[in-house]
């Protein structure tokens, strides 16, 4: 919908709406144009190559009225006359010659030796006259300088092509709110605005139809249509020309400048969100009766074809392999040629089939049941990140069609990318929905889909889940002789169980886990299970077994190349560490696996050494260091949405607030993330922590103060507490004017509740007998109760902290309760 008015001398066109964007491209061009003399503005049909090319003209220093002529070529015949360019060129330079005069001659005669610019727009259609028009005048015209327009390269000496980029995000909300309120005065941006701009890829023809709209349909309306862009974006300017008035027209105008194999390549590729050619060797070639009309040697120089037609876009590397996508736009109107030829069912099943394949290869190397290197793991997970579009798509068509076999074998093949990404939630959906469907499914296909799902809840920390799910998958498991996903199906029955504190059951499972794993292609397995039994002994306070399996664990990761299973020891260790009081050991330990897990992109395990990083600052007193790490921590946990790692990273800022003073904020944040826990799903081990936190600010605030903040604390929606932590030291508590406290609700009229977590009375007293090094008869003797009844108090201490042994009720009562004062 270019808003240009071509005048018929061949000057300039006016321009009769506001230029918007693309401000560093122009000053790049004129800088180009300045030392170069042929540039062609290639890109797809509505990417603004006219608009671009006109405001680049205008904006050249030396561009002298008279010397500058603008050649529109769009409604020349390339009818096989001779010479259609030269003649429209000749036409509007005003040169007539004489009989069988060569037109390039009487041009170039015309244009003279002096400074010149010659704007051809739209050589698509008549690219190689072009090409050919522009030689001969550039031979001919030292002074002349050539800025054409066209959706392919003319492919002529000396031609620099520059590839015109679609408006960034940025770019596309300014144009859409500038033509948005040329026709609605007053329009007011929202959120709506900027998805539009994603959604249309930043093409400007796509934004100044859909902004049109604005007339009589709201942004989010226009934005929930968009699925129907054909049918919303068909009322175009009436003045442009026909193939600018709708979407549709501009797209049919590259698409019948295609040849039928091109064609045929162009609605194969709709079926991709992205691609390499391997995959498209893949997917689009012939085979058999079904498709007709591609070969696969053919293929390399068809889509070399789409690329330079501007129809095809080539994106950046990944994995050492060059990927290819389309605009959106041209995707759905591919698609509609795909099922217009009647392919579309037998090009999407291929291609799940061919994602369902790579991600089957690829899940055996992540969890080597085939040998690999770190580095072929590393592009393994980048890949997995360029291809979650094509996931989707043949999980979608799985799901659609009744495939629930291919979908649940996705679903289990990918679940460690899944995991590692912090994106369980998503596609624990998707596993959800197949396994919902899943009855009758072979014992093969069910057991390491339960299993898989199980990994995925114990992924998002969401244990009680993980524990149900990997319960049922052990029967299909036994029963199908899969004897690798029996194994993680028990590693993480082990990993619920030593969550929930039922360490017993949790060694046992671990035991079957290590008999199931012995055999060839299991190594990885049997390093997992000692990581978690490391982290087991660690929970029962055994630290130098914790050591030495995670130490196993550690060496047996990385003597199967696997960095990611190493990494899970090595925080392992840094806790370990943190918890004896080696904070150097601790910290080295920390340096060591974040640079691990930043390589596949490892956010939520990330979010958790982090965590531990300003553990280990806090209790160095590193109170900046802490804020740091743990700020860092806190916004990946909140971005991959699992709610037990938010609350972690609050308590821990809770720990900060403490030790800067801020006794309400600690309470307050303490509160939320309790409240967190709760909804997640509360597990033993917070109550030590808690009681440690909430002691000094019982003294300094009294009981009841204590107990109204904690409410509030508990009231404070996720992101709001997010953002009260994140606020910054001295920011205030949110309890008077501040930025802080329109995050904090009113004090509650109710009456205020205690801490769930807190010790009664009787049992502080007897924790703090048990820091005297007193034995349950001792106690019983001091108190004047039963052995039985201090035993009971002692079991429900230990349930309530989180702790394994009276030592360490022993070490934390020193600190928390030992020193209060007595009635």
């Amino acid at each position: 919908m270019t808003s240009l008015n071509p005048p018929s001398d061949g000057g300039l066109p006016v321009e009769t709406d506001a230029f918007v964007g693309r401000e560093r491209d122009v000053t790049d061009l004129c800088r180009l144009l300045g030392t170069l003399r042929a540039v062609t503005l290639c890109g797809a049909g509505g990417i603004g190559k006219t608009r671009l090319a006109v405001r680049v003209a205008r904006s050249l220093p030396d561009a002298r009225p008279g010397r500058v002529w603008f050649v529109d070529l769009a409604g020349v015949a390339g009818d096989g006359t001779p010479d259609p360019a030269a003649r429209r060129v000749a036409a509007v330079l005003g040169v007539t010659g004489g009989e069988g005069r060569p037109s390039a001659e009487g041009v170039a005669g015309a244009i003279g030796t002096g400074p010149a610019l010659l704007v051809l727009d739209n050589c698509e259609h008549l690219a190689e006259g072009c090409a050919e028009l522009a030689g001969a005048l550039l031979a001919r015209c030292p002074g002349l300088r050539i800025l054409a327009t066209s959706r392919e390269p003319l492919r002529m000496p000396g031609e620099t092509v520059w590839r015109v980029p679609p408006l960034d995000p940025d770019e596309a909300t300014a144009l859409f709110v500038e033509r948005a309120r040329a026709v609605r005065p007053g329009f007011a941006v929202t959120e709506a605005v900027a998805e539009v701009g994603r959604a249309l890829d930043g093409l400007p023809l796509a934004l100044e139809l859909a902004a049109a709209r604005v007339r009589v349909l709201s942004v989010e309306q226009i934005a929930q249509r968009l699925g129907d862009r054909f049918r919303l974006l068909s009322a175009g300017d009436r003045t442009a020309p026909p193939r600018q008035r709708t979407l549709r027209a501009a797209i049919d105008w590259s698409h019948e400048l295609l040849g039928d194999a091109e064609r045929a390549l162009l609605r194969r590729l709709s079926v991709f969100a992205g691609w390499t050619l391997g995959q498209v060797e893949q997917v689009c070639a012939d085979d058999g009766p079904y498709l007709a009309g591609l070969a696969g040697e053919d293929l390399l120089d068809l889509l070399t074809a789409l690329v330079d037609k501007s129809l095809v876009v080539v994106g950046g590397e990944v994995a050492g392999e060059t990927r290819f996508r389309l605009l959106e736009s041209i995707r759905g109107y591919a698609a509609e040629r795909l099922e217009a030829a009647g392919e579309a069912e037998e090009i999407r099943v291929r291609h799940r089939d061919a994602v369902l394949e790579a991600a089957e290869r690829d899940g055996e190397v992540v969890f080597a049941e085939c040998p690999a290197s770190w580095p072929e793991r590393v592009r393994l997970f980048q890949r997995h990140d360029a291809e979650t579009g094509n996931v989707r798509a043949a999980l979608a068509w799985s799901l659609e069609h009744g495939d629930v076999e291919e979908g649940l074998r996705l679903c289990t093949a990918l679940r460690a990318c899944w995991i590692v990404r912090g994106r369980a939630a998503e596609w624990a959906g998707w596993a959800d929905r197949f396994l919902d469907a899943a009855g009758g499914q072979p014992a093969y296909v069910l057991g390491p889909a339960l299993a898989g799902r199980a990994q995925l809840a114990a992924g998002a920390r969401d244990f009680a889940r993980a524990a149900a799910f990997a319960d049922r998958a052990l029967e299909p498991c036994r029963k199908a002789g899969d004897d690798f996903m029996a194994a993680v199906a028990l590693i993480t029955l082990a990993e619920a169980h030593t969550h929930a504190g039922r360490f017993a059951e949790a060694a046992a499972r671990l035991d079957e886990a290590d008999a199931v794993a012995a055999g060839e292609g299991q190594e990885w397995n049997r390093a997992h299970a000692m990581i978690v039994r490391g982290r087991l002994r660690l929970r029962q306070d055994r630290q130098r077994e914790a050591r030495e399996l995670l130490e196993s664990g550690l060496h047996a990761m990385r003597a199967i190349g696997q960095e990611w299973g190493a990494a899970l020891a090595l925080a392992g260790l840094a806790r370990l560490a943190r918890l004896r009081g080696d904070l150097a050991a601790a910290r080295a330990r920390h340096d060591e696996v974040l640079p691990i897990l930043a390589e596949i992109g490892a956010r939520p395990e990330t979010a958790r050494v982090l965590a531990g990083a300003g553990r280990v600052a806090l209790a160095a007193g590193d109170l900046p260091a802490a804020r740091r790490a743990l700020a860092e921590s806190l916004e990946l946990s909140q971005a991959c949405g699992i709610r037990l790692d938010v609350a972690r990273a609050l308590e821990v800022f809770a720990d900060l607030l403490a030790r800067e003073g801020d006794p309400r904020g600690t309470v307050l944040l303490a509160g939320a993330a309790a409240a967190l826990r709760d909804d997640a799903g509360r597990g033993p081990g917070t109550g030590a922590r808690l009681e440690t936190l909430l002691e000094p600010a019982r003294r300094a605030l009294g009981e009841p103060l204590v107990a109204q903040l904690w409410a509030q604390g508990g009231a404070l929606p996720q992101g709001d507490a997010v953002a009260y932590a994140l606020r910054g030291p001295g920011a205030g508590t949110g309890t008077g004017p501040g930025p802080a406290a329109a995050v904090v609700p009113a004090p509650r009229t109710e009456e205020p509740v205690t801490p769930p977590s807190t010790l009664t009375a009787r049992e502080r007293e007897i924790a703090a007998l048990v820091a005297r090094g007193l034995s349950n008869r001792g106690i019983a003797d001091e108190l004047v109760i039963s052995p039985a009844t201090v035993a009971r108090h002692v079991t429900n201490i230990l349930t309530k902290l989180g702790f394994a042994s009276r030592a360490q009720v022993a070490a934390w009562a020193v600190d928390t309760v030992a020193d209060e004062p007595r009635g």
